[in-house]
């Protein structure tokens, strides 16, 4: 049986003309790009390239550009990087205070967390019931001692879409009216699920770091790239022989970062037209659903909504067994994020419904019956209907 895939926000297939370009560099031109012959030299300026089309692609400059090992450790060295830079520049420095939201991809509060374990004071920027900031709220969080914000640009379980922009432009206003002289706070979003949908131009959106993730847009898993602006100060997290300027050290993975660049180029042929087709069907399955479902649950706005996200919950199932009956159907889906499939339910859900007035009791029972479809290349009308009349009968 040929089964429906919709979890492509946890991750996607590498599409064949990505497979194609990387093929050769696995096998043939296979050289450490820090060797000084001609097999590295030939790495080193594929690396480049590659650095070149992904910088081009933010808006950036190609030395804003990071490659990573996933969008995991980008998000890592995004917030670890620069706050332990500043406890080593100013040991005696007042106490530093960062702020994110509850909503965020685990590799984002687990780092908030470690921080605060070692002295770092932690607010956190409210939602709204529908999982969305309110930017002036940040400019009255933010002081002389913030030195980092995150907000992830669009929500991985319920596929929100933050206002980054309007988010950046209080910051910028919080600088004057305090009279920050320094570049304090910086700002830095994970756009790992951004990248295909919304708009990426790191100058216009006003970012000081952003993480993308290769395994989010067709491209190859274990490669993943942080912009980080000329003036962020940053200290490595992985420490060696000085690659990516010595801000992410270790040899670079040639074929991997061919097919994150590959990737990228494909994104900008057919972002577009994806972007009104994926919203289409979308919309498509909202409005089914209130008729074959009425007690469904829709997780998050459906109007600030990357296209290809569909959150749902179905109050008195299980999300997780629902998944698995689904999978058994032959529909591939997930009850939340795969990084954070092991706490038994949502609780990027579970908060969003906190903030629409339920009781924790109501709150963890939605959050518990929580589905995740995340639409893709191959996805088509007829999937979303079948979709439909399977999770009626379950």
């Amino acid at each position: 049986m040929n089964k429906i895939y919709l979890d492509n926000s946890a991750t996607t297939p590498v599409d064949k003309q990505v497979w194609k370009a990387m093929e050769k560099y696995f096998i043939k031109e296979f050289g450490n790009p820090s060797s000084i012959h001609s097999l590295g030299v030939t790495a080193k300026k594929t690396i480049e390239k590659s650095r070149k089309i992904i910088a081009s692609f933010l808006n950036a400059h190609s030395r804003e550009i990071v490659f990573t090992g996933s969008g995991t450790e980008a998000n890592n060295l995004a917030i670890f990087g620069p706050v332990r830079k500043l406890m080593e520049n100013d040991k005696k420095s007042k106490k530093i205070e960062i702020i994110t939201t509850k909503i965020e991809h685990s590799s984002i509060l687990e780092c908030f967390k470690e921080l605060e374990r070692a002295g770092v004071e932690i607010k956190f920027l409210p939602v709204s019931s529908l999982g969305i900031v309110e930017p002036k709220d940040l400019r009255k969080m933010i002081n002389e001692n913030t030195a980092l914000i995150s907000v992830e640009y669009a929500n991985s379980e319920i596929g929100v879409v933050q206002p980054i922009k309007e988010i950046a432009k209080e910051i910028r206003h919080a600088r004057k009216e305090l009279n920050i002289k320094n570049n304090y706070p910086y700002f830095h979003t994970d756009a790992s699920q951004a990248c295909q949908y919304l708009n990426m131009n790191v100058l216009e959106l006003g970012v000081d770091m952003m993480t993308i993730d290769a395994q989010k847009i067709y491209g190859p898993k274990g490669i993943g790239a942080l912009f980080i602006k000329d003036e962020v100060n940053i200290k490595p997290i992985i420490f060696g022989g000085g690659q990516e300027n010595g801000i992410r050290n270790g040899t670079e993975n040639v074929p991997l970062i061919v097919g994150f660049a590959e990737a990228i180029i494909l994104v900008e042929k057919m972002r577009k037209k994806e972007i009104i087709r994926l919203t289409k069907l979308r919309d498509r399955f909202f409005k089914l659903l209130k008729k074959s479902i009425p007690s469904a649950i829709i997780n998050g706005s459906t109007t600030e909504r990357f296209p290809n996200n569909i959150s749902i919950s179905i109050p008195g199932k299980s999300g997780e067994f629902m998944v698995l009956q689904l999978d058994e159907a032959g529909v591939i889906c997930s009850s939340t994020s795969a990084c954070g499939s092991n706490s038994g339910y949502s609780k990027v859900v579970y908060e969003v419904a906190l903030k629409n007035n339920e009781n924790k009791k109501n709150a963890r029972i939605r959050a518990e019956s929580a589905l995740r479809f995340s639409l893709g290349r191959d996805t088509k009308i007829g999937d979303i209907k079948k979709l439909l009349n399977i999770l009626k009968m379950l």
